[in-house]
């Protein structure tokens, strides 16, 4: 097989390259930025793997293909399993009724029994199957698995038209596709050393949903709004003060947390929010990853190298 070159170091390109090295494949990946930061969406991801919680409003596929994240991140990364936990206040609780209609793998509980906490709610619902990760440093041990195997990132711009050979591109919104739209999102990051959490949560709000990612160190992240906005603006006062107001809503000892950092990008969606490899000739691009981004980057890797090696034509293969 011809040299294979990736265009795009987000997580979508990264592990791409993972997966093809898994199979003896050695590609080039080149990215006008160089390795991951903060110019990527990426970067400012949750890190839940959370395939029935976002199944609640997304496609079964979503569902089907995302339960296999954890495992193949736990190949590269550290990823906690202690499942989802999900909330809602007194006079939301309908949105939890709601809620576990819609998410069968679910268990009710006492938010107490799982984050003494949050005691002051009465009722919860525990996904147990479900994991997260640390986003940043996933995408750092990614990085070093892949330097292990003599797989570089080049700084460098390129399009397609420039390369010889089959050409994965994974730039997001930057690739020429048509359907493609951004849907900005924006985080927060709070210290609070003196709250401890062990899992995600997820706050249900008619209006203002939250889930809270627990990090190391007593950082905890805020996320995310969810705007049909091509805008790469900061983050808003009217966003961050939802974020904050909704944090505290779940736990008031938030009030007391420092803000460590404050965070806006683009996410590239598909009209139905479902990522594909897009297949035009010689090029694959692997895009609409949406809020899904470490979720469904390993399937859509896999369906991405099947297709390159065997022409095995998946459930995300759309040809051109």
């Amino acid at each position: 097989m011809a040299e294979i070159t990736i265009i795009g170091a987000g997580v979508a390109g990264l592990f791409a390259a993972h997966e093809l090295a898994r199979r003896g494949i050695t590609p080039r990946i080149l990215d006008r930025n160089g390795p991951p930061g903060p110019h990527g969406c990426s970067w400012w991801a949750g890190g839940m793997l959370a395939s029935h919680c976002e199944g609640v409003t997304a496609e079964p596929v979503i569902t089907s293909l995302g339960s296999q994240a954890a495992a193949a991140w736990a190949a590269i990364t550290p990823v906690t399993r202690r499942g989802t936990l999900v909330v809602a206040l007194d006079r939301d609780r309908a949105e939890l009724t709601r809620f576990a209609r819609r998410c069968p793998a679910h268990q009710p509980c006492a938010p107490g029994d799982l984050e003494p906490g949050l005691a002051h709610h009465r009722a919860g619902l525990h996904v147990p199957s479900e994991a997260h990760l640390d986003p940043r440093r996933a995408l750092a041990d990614l990085i070093a698995t892949l330097s292990a195997q003599g797989i570089a990132i080049e700084h460098a711009e390129a399009e397609p038209d420039d390369i010889q050979g089959p050409v994965i591109d994974a730039r997001g919104l930057a690739a020429p596709l048509p359907g493609l739209r951004g849907v900005r999102g924006e985080m927060a990051v709070l210290h609070a050393p003196d709250i401890t959490l062990s899992r995600p949560v997820r706050l249900l709000h008619p209006r203002h949903p939250l889930y809270i990612v627990p990090r190391e160190a007593g950082l905890f992240m805020l996320g995310a709004t969810q705007i049909e906005s091509a805008s790469r603006a900061p983050v808003t006062a009217r966003s961050a003060l939802e974020l904050l107001s909704a944090a505290y809503a779940l736990d008031p000892r938030f009030a007391e947390g420092s803000i460590v950092e404050l965070g806006a990008d683009l996410r590239p969606a598909f009209a139905d929010n479902i990522p594909r490899v897009v297949v035009r000739g010689r090029v694959l691009h692997l895009n609409g990853l949406f809020r899904h981004g470490y979720l469904m980057a390993p399937a859509l890797a896999r369906h991405a190298a099947d297709y390159l090696t065997d022409r095995i034509k998946g459930e995300l293969i759309h040809e051109d």
